[in-house]
């Protein structure tokens, strides 16, 4: 078993995302990156906790491996807009890495640079790499809260 977090924006479609790939065991939604002691939804969605929405992925590395799981982070979200996903405004739902050690690190650098260098995205990526801090669990109705509604996405009006 191994941990990846990731941060793509609001948390509901990208935790719905990795959850359906084959080799991850479970996710979690949840808050990293900040400064505050036991965020919640509220203070995070403020602005004032420092926190991102973040995607907590335990996954069976002899079934799939962290590149691929790089991969659907790039291909779940736009990671060249800074501290915005669609209609979400704000540093809370900044593209974000949070590595675990130094191999995830080193492919996660190596992943950017790969995709910048390939001109995947028309403009510059402003994804942050950054080592994993203290990841704050959400409130449960936000675990797997696209599947409990029986939702595949979210809907932006």
């Amino acid at each position: 078993m191994a941990i990846a977090t990731f941060a793509a924006g609001c948390f509901w479609g990208v935790e719905l995302t990795f959850s359906e790939l084959p080799g991850v065991l479970s996710t979690a939604v949840g808050y990293m990156g900040g400064d505050t002691e036991s965020p919640d939804y509220e203070s995070v969605c403020q602005g004032d906790t420092g926190h991102a929405e973040t995607v907590w992925v335990e996954y069976d590395s002899e079934q799939i491996s962290y590149e691929q799981l790089l991969a659907t982070f790039w291909q779940c979200h736009n990671p060249t807009t800074l501290n915005r996903q669609g209609p979400d405004v704000g540093t809370q739902y900044r593209s974000a890495i949070f590595y675990q050690d130094e191999m995830q690190q080193v492919l996660a650098q190596q992943s950017k640079a790969d995709m910048q260098a390939a001109g995947v995205f028309s403009a510059e990526i402003v994804t942050q790499i950054e080592p994993a801090a203290r990841f704050w669990r959400a409130e449960e109705y936000h675990q797997q809260y696209l599947r409990k509604r029986g939702q595949g996405h979210c809907r932006i009006s």
